[in-house]
């Protein structure tokens, strides 16, 4: 058990007045099958954080979500395909969008800021780091 990770899942559940309800939050069944339908493996860290606050708005962030509605604009594999679109690396995966630059887990679990003009410095050693320091503080 990760008890960072817990600690800022439930800072931000009690910082957060606004869930949206029509937004089913994942099982670990919906989560595999997704993973096999994308062709990601999702880490233990960032399943946890989907299957518990994916359905949070808080500040301006909204992590993209995983749902059976391919319509719904911040649904992951809309929010893939529109990212690689735009030439994110494939082994990046958007966990975030932002005013069509999108916050991504890379392949060493860190979270690294891409933006449409390439590579941005900006990056953060895990996800408990980016929910803590972009999600909570820079809100």
């Amino acid at each position: 058990m990760n008890t960072q990770l817990d600690k800022v899942i439930n800072e931000l559940k009690n910082l957060s007045s606004e869930v949206y309800p029509n937004i089913e939050l994942p099982t670990d069944t919906v989560l595999a099958s997704y993973e096999r339908e994308i062709g990601f493996i999702f880490p233990e860290d960032y399943k946890k954080v989907l299957k518990e606050v994916s359905n949070i708005f808080y500040g301006t962030i909204e992590l993209v979500s995983i749902t059976n509605n391919k319509e719904y604009y911040r649904e992951l594999s809309v929010v893939l395909s529109y990212a690689r679109e735009q030439g994110l690396p494939k082994n990046w995966l958007p966990i975030c969008e932002d005013n069509g630059s999108y916050y991504c887990l890379v392949p060493s679990n860190e979270i690294r800021y891409w933006t449409t003009d390439g590579y941005s410095d900006e990056i953060w050693p895990n996800l408990v780091e980016w929910i803590k320091q972009v999600w909570i503080e820079g809100n």
